[in-house]
């Protein structure tokens, strides 16, 4: 108790300043590009959770060598897709929340990023290769709010990956 009523005393001998600031990081380091990469790597590991052959296939009982190889991978690309919807979630809330202010946020938004998180919600509970190409489809909508709420024209370029794809970049 006593403890209590020293720092009690300290702090209205030395009452603490208001402080305040923009952001949690310097203005002008925010970029959409880690959510899109996320997405992409969504829509890859669906195309190789489909593409995977299962062993036990024809109601045959494979080696387990062959059954536990599968298991692996398919938990492995299911880890990956998961961790990079919540990846996108993570990125476009902090956009979102940092960034976007009321004079700068265009029409929509709000109901875009509740897209996003909705579709990236689903892409983690599924494998579902139209809701990660949905949630890459969203990704870059944001990313074209994103530049040109910062007056900058943009461009979509393939992202030369394996999944294929398309990302949102700067025009110059």
């Amino acid at each position: 108790m006593p403890v209590r009523h020293a720092f009690a005393l300290l702090n209205r001998l030395f009452p603490a300043e208001e402080a305040s600031a923009h952001c949690d990081i310097p203005c002008g380091i925010y970029d959409p590009h880690l959510a899109q990469v996320a997405a992409l790597s969504v829509v890859r590991m669906n195309q190789l959770i489909e593409g995977y052959e299962d062993p036990a296939k024809d109601g045959k009982v494979p080696p387990k060598a062959d059954r536990d190889k599968y298991i692996h991978a398919v938990s492995r690309y299911t880890q990956v897709k998961e961790e990079h919807a919540e990846l996108v979630k993570r990125e476009v809330r902090i956009i979102w929340g940092d960034f976007f202010k009321p004079d700068n946020s265009p029409a929509g938004l709000a109901e875009l990023v509740d897209g996003i998180m909705k579709t990236a919600s689903k892409a983690r509970q599924n494998v579902d290769a139209a809701a990660a190409q949905q949630l890459l489809d969203q990704v870059n909508q944001f990313a074209e709010a994103f530049w040109k709420a910062k007056g900058v024209e943009t461009r979509k370029v393939s992202s030369n990956q394996a999944a294929g794809g398309e990302y949102v970049v700067p025009a110059k």
